[in-house]
């Protein structure tokens, strides 16, 4: 390997992924922008330019996607109300209601049935649980590369998975047709220099990476250790926070732990996802 990272700069977000400890001796040279990635909650009042939505959809458009059936489609909203809308609906998230656009992303089966429907295809394998896995793979791969193209704009983003919480009232607020779920936001804004992101730390590579076959006994001291270095990574922020295994375990503990998303199986088939 011929091109090994050496630079400070990609030597500092390493340690800052992974901790010191657990950082890769040997790692092939990698653009900044993939390892400098964080969540970004906070944003300033300041509009988007003209043509970045349709930048970050280009780019989305560029990602994979299962056998090029494109079973995507994403829903721009910057309309102050349907925001604020929405984060009632998410969890009352403030960052949806501030920042300037809201990218929801659609597991959109309606758009293939329907084309098929045009060929005189009856299109049953639509209703298949594999076609509604499809599409949430081929929106989550969409919306990645739209994340790396905020980022590379100067801009930042944050997922916002509980537009799962309250499905129906955004499909209806959105106005999604049958066969069309949101499965996620994004918020996009540029971010606010007085409350800055940080890179969190993530679970060493020992516990992720296998080699030619699974190694259950490798995740036991990852997550040991990734309790300590995330606590270390909270407390330099300034945060109480349980170990990840605590907050981890809590966080799927019952129906409960799941802000109402237990009940997203009968709340898909209302959607028209029968999921065979």
């Amino acid at each position: 390997m011929d091109d090994v990272a050496e630079s400070d700069t990609l030597g500092a977000l390493l340690r800052e992924r992974y901790g010191s400890a657990a950082t890769p001796q040997r790692i092939a040279a990698l653009p900044d922008a993939l390892l400098s990635h964080r969540s970004v909650r906070s944003y300033i009042d300041k509009p988007l330019p003209e043509g970045t939505v349709e930048a970050l959809v280009a780019a989305a458009q560029s990602a994979s996607t299962s056998s090029n059936l494109q079973t995507w489609s994403v829903v721009a909203v910057e309309d102050q109300e349907r925001r604020n809308a929405l984060s009632a609906y998410a969890a009352n998230q403030a960052h949806i209601r501030v920042a300037p656009l809201q990218m929801v992303w659609i597991a959109d089966l309606r758009r293939l049935y329907d084309a098929a429907a045009r060929q005189g295809v009856t299109a049953e394998g639509v209703d298949y649980f594999e076609m509604f896995l499809v599409a949430a793979i081929d929106a989550a791969l969409a919306a990645q590369n739209a994340t790396l193209a905020a980022e590379s704009l100067g801009l930042g983003i944050v997922y916002i998975g509980a537009m799962r919480n309250k499905p129906l009232e955004v499909a209806k607020l959105l106005n999604l047709p049958q066969r069309t779920m949101a499965v996620f936001g994004m918020c996009v804004g540029y971010p606010d220099p007085d409350r800055p992101a940080s890179v969190k730390p993530r679970i060493r590579q020992s516990g992720v990476l296998h080699r030619e076959t699974y190694d259950a006994d490798a995740a036991q001291p990852a997550v040991e250790a990734y309790d300590v270095e995330s606590s270390r990574f909270y407390k330099a922020q300034g945060m109480e926070r349980n170990a990840w295994s605590m907050h981890a375990g809590r966080r799927v503990a019952g129906p409960a732990s799941l802000s109402g998303r237990h009940l997203l199986r009968e709340q898909l088939m209302q959607l028209g996802f029968p999921l065979k």
